[in-house]
């Protein structure tokens, strides 16, 4: 009985919401349309009446310099708003320095001098002593120089200083950590051909700086296997000298207490032969097509890269801007023509790089499906050809100078990044205003600069282009592009009776 009382009720519902649903159309229908205008009614955009206020004079908080007679350079950035002392020494001369017979040596002594620790506390000690406070103490070696950090309650600040001064001064270089940390480089070795864009990214910076240039060579197990204890020993002793050094330390603290600490730690120590950087040309890249056949993938990683600039270049700033028009985010050229409107890229971008004593690279890359390979690169190499024939517009000009100060300001909005900047600075020589003049030199670009550096620094024909990809579901051919030469991707085999680390599973 429920049942059919149920099955009733249904019934009846649907008829009324059918006869509600026709009188609704039916009333529609004779219910005559509004006549209909030629143009839609203007929509109402009050957020352009904003009046936008100019950005205030940049004048961060500067740190204290010192350089002490030694040739050692100090800088102090006080900050009270929280109870913590953080320190760095930054040490002159890295992996570029390092003899071409043992590359990678800088990277195994950053290494291999922290978890050794001292002679008087082993790096495992120095672990479970550090933890206790919640401080660390941490050494690297990067491509210009080879650093030492701290950081620690301002409480425990003598106590971890001094176990980081033993630490510089006192390193027990131990055969143990140094054959840990070769068997995670050979790890890494092993693995290093897996990741497609890892491959593009490295063979991109071979061609542009030469395959055994400091900037561009990497490691192989005869290389690292060369490395020895002395050779870390020796290292040490012919860098960590105070010419080359600079000491930085900000947090909440007195300036003049600090100073007389650093000053009765570091003046006593005497002077060294400085690091001499050998100096090298850069002609840039061979032009060309060059390709590794990666049939694991079922799209190609594009790089299409060239010489980029030095900081120092009067043009920076305008090659700043241009760089901004081009590829500076998803409003910029070659984004809204390859990936927008042509839609040949997953992932499309760009940079004219500048580094601080050495030419940058200017690249624009892509991710693309296979088939998209050859349409994609000739798409960014039009896209960059207009960057010299097309001025920026007046709004483009506008957006990348927003979108330049904007990202620099907030670069440099808090006082340990300036402090790092200005360790930077002075590392490589730069005036110590050269942050404010940025400012400056970014608000005087006009459309004819960012025109006249595209023409003076842009040459489509000695660009090179690096292709990672599935050579068999490249169609049409890469040839098309040129003439393409195949790259050698092989990793050399360990030496002799040493087998390949491989990672653990």
């Amino acid at each position: 009985m429920k049942l059919i009382l149920r099955t009733c009720l249904k019934t009846v519902l649907l008829v009324v919401v059918a006869a509600v649903f026709a009188i609704a159309f039916v009333s529609r229908a004779q219910t005559p349309s509004p006549p209909t205008s030629s143009k839609p009614p203007a929509q109402a955009e009050p957020w352009k009446k904003i009046v936008i206020p100019p950005l205030h004079a940049f004048k961060p908080v500067e740190p204290r310099r010192v350089e002490l007679a030694n040739g050692l350079v100090l800088f102090l950035q006080e900050d009270h708003e929280l109870p913590f002392i953080d320190g760095s020494i930054l040490i002159r001369g890295g992996s570029r320095d390092e003899p071409a017979a043992k590359v990678g040596l800088v990277s195994l002594y950053g290494q291999t001098w922290r978890t050794s620790g001292t002679a008087a506390v082993s790096g495992d000690a120095l672990d479970d002593q550090l933890a206790s406070k919640a401080a660390s103490i941490e050494t690297g070696g990067g491509v210009a120089s080879t650093s030492m950090g701290w950081k620690s309650l301002k409480g425990d600040f003598d106590s971890v200083f001094a176990t980081t001064v033993d630490l510089l001064l006192h390193p027990a270089f131990k055969a143990d950590k140094l054959q840990l940390a070769k068997r995670q480089m050979g790890a890494r070795i092993a693995r290093r051909n897996d990741d497609a864009e890892g491959i593009a990214v490295r063979e991109a910076v071979a061609l542009v700086y030469g395959a055994t240039s400091p900037y561009a060579r990497h490691s192989e197990y005869a290389t690292i296997d060369a490395v020895t204890l002395d050779d870390l020993k020796a290292w040490h002793d012919r860098t960590v000298v105070p010419n080359d050094m600079i000491v930085a330390v900000e947090g909440d603290f007195d300036s003049a207490a600090m100073e007389a600490k650093l000053r009765q730690v570091f003046e006593p120590l005497p002077r060294g032969p400085a690091i001499a950087t050998a100096k090298l040309d850069f002609p840039g890249p061979r032009p060309g097509v060059y390709f590794v056949d990666k049939p694991d993938v079922n799209q190609s990683n594009v790089f299409i890269v060239g010489l980029g600039t030095e900081q120092s270049n009067p043009d920076y700033y305008a090659l700043s801007i241009m760089n901004e028009v081009f590829s500076g985010g998803f409003g910029s050229r070659v984004f809204q023509y390859v990936r927008t409107k042509l839609g040949l890229a997953y992932s499309v971008d760009g940079n004219f790089s500048a580094a601080y004593d050495h030419p940058g690279i200017f690249y624009t890359i892509a991710g693309t499906k296979s088939v998209s390979t050859v349409p994609a690169t000739q798409a960014m190499l039009e896209e960059i050809g207009r960057l010299k024939t097309k001025p920026p517009t007046a709004e483009e000009l506008r957006h990348a100078m927003d979108q330049e100060l904007n990202s620099f300001i907030f670069n440099y909005d808090s006082r340990d990044k300036t402090l790092n900047e200005q360790v930077l600075l002075a590392f490589y020589g730069y005036p110590p205003d050269f942050l404010e003049r940025y400012k400056t030199g970014i608000e005087r670009v006009t459309a004819a600069d960012v025109t006249r550096v595209a023409n003076q620094y842009i040459d489509v024909s000695k660009l090179a282009i690096v292709v990672v990809g599935n050579k068999a579901e490249i169609t049409p051919a890469l040839s098309t592009l040129g003439k393409v030469t195949d790259l050698d991707i092989a990793i050399p085999p360990p030496p002799t009776g040493k087998p390949a680390s491989k990672p653990k599973e």
